[in-house]
């Protein structure tokens, strides 16, 4: 691959990503959360209830963090602490899905319909082309993510 191609595309996944940065910065001042707190939301819409130590798992947080971002959660009453019923030692932190798409659904609106209508625009092999993509820098990410937070 050329040179400046190259440079041209890091460029643009660079301002991408500052992009989606300031984007989810606004959405969370919307939304009355802290940075990008509401992010760690998906992880409990995608996966539903969860401990406190599973969410450390996913996010990558230490458990202080995760105590944090917990009692702001339930502060808001987007979450509940609940023992587990086989254990009373265990607490499971329970999602109010309900609650959290009816926060976050509106907030997303507008960038939801204006993407889906960008990518009507693509032929069905370059919409395969970015899927391609995606799902590569996904796995990419995942591997390097893994070995920072396992290297001492």
């Amino acid at each position: 691959m050329n040179d400046n191609v190259l440079k041209q595309i890091r460029t643009l996944s660079q301002q991408y990503t500052y992009s989606s940065i300031q984007m989810h910065e606004a959405v969370a001042r919307k939304a009355g959360l802290p940075g990008t707190d509401h992010k760690y939301l998906g992880f409990f819409i995608q996966k539903g209830p969860m401990t406190a130590g599973e969410l450390s798992g996913l996010t990558g947080l230490t458990t202080g963090a995760v105590t944090g971002l917990i009692d702001r959660f339930e502060k808001k009453k987007l979450v509940k602490r609940v023992f587990a019923s086989d254990d009373r030692r265990k607490v499971i932190i329970v999602p109010d899905t309900e609650k959290i798409m009816a926060l976050l659904e509106p907030l997303y609106r507008d960038y939801r319909t204006q993407s889906e209508q960008l990518l009507a625009t693509f032929s069905s092999e370059e919409i395969k082309t970015i899927e391609t993509y995606f799902s590569k820098a996904i796995g990419i990410m995942n591997e390097i993510t893994g070995n920072l937070n396992h290297k001492a």
